[in-house]
């Protein structure tokens, strides 16, 4: 149990760290939009990432850097991309939250794959959850599982909070000047978060 407890914690530790897929998960919370399927698949990404991290995939990731690099730079074309996206959306406005969590909004299949080239185009996955879990969760050797076992735990526990929590914003943000300002916020974030990943 200590080793899982470990395992949680330090997953949460990495994890909460804000970024461009938490911001994401918050943006669609706050819509009330394909929560579950995000927050699904944020979850289901991490489990594999750590199981994999945990059973030794680390070592194959340090091998081979050039996996890392080319994430990297697909990361920083992606954010900024996206970053465009969210910055036509602050300046043209026109997006508010209806009381019944209503409104224009993103299919199912463009929210999910954008879910998951964030994730999955993210370098800082690779060395945080694969690289530095993965690690620390062979310090425990034949119990590594446990400690993955809490690492994904903690992983459910933030994402579901992120997202379903972000309701209670709704009402403060329920008026299209919120929306701009809120859409301008997360276009900044995911050029700071793009230019961070150019740097290595």
């Amino acid at each position: 149990m200590t080793i899982a407890l470990h395992g949680l914690l330090a997953g949460l530790t990495l994890i909460i760290a804000i970024g461009s897929q938490n911001v994401f998960v918050l943006r669609q919370g706050i819509r009330r939009e394909h929560v579950l399927p995000v927050v699904a698949v944020c979850i289901a990404s991490d489990a594999v990432l750590i199981t994999a991290g945990a059973g030794g995939l680390g070592a194959l990731v340090r091998a081979v850097p050039e996996v890392v690099v080319a994430a990297r730079w697909a990361g920083v074309a992606f954010l900024l991309g996206y970053a465009v996206l969210a910055a036509r959306r602050a300046l043209r406005g026109g997006e508010s939250l209806q009381a019944d969590g209503a409104g224009r909004g993103s299919g199912l299949g463009a929210v999910v794959a954008t879910a998951l080239a964030l994730t999955w185009l993210n370098p800082h996955v690779y060395l945080d959850t694969v690289l530095l879990l993965g690690s620390i969760a062979a310090t425990h050797g034949a119990q590594a599982w446990l400690f993955a076992v809490g690492a994904v735990v903690g992983s459910t526990i933030w994402f579901t909070a992120l997202g379903f929590g972000a309701r209670g914003l709704g009402r403060v943000l329920s008026s299209a000047r919120s929306w701009r300002v809120l859409d301008g916020l997360v276009a900044v974030t995911m050029v700071m978060v793009a230019m961070m990943l150019a740097r290595g």
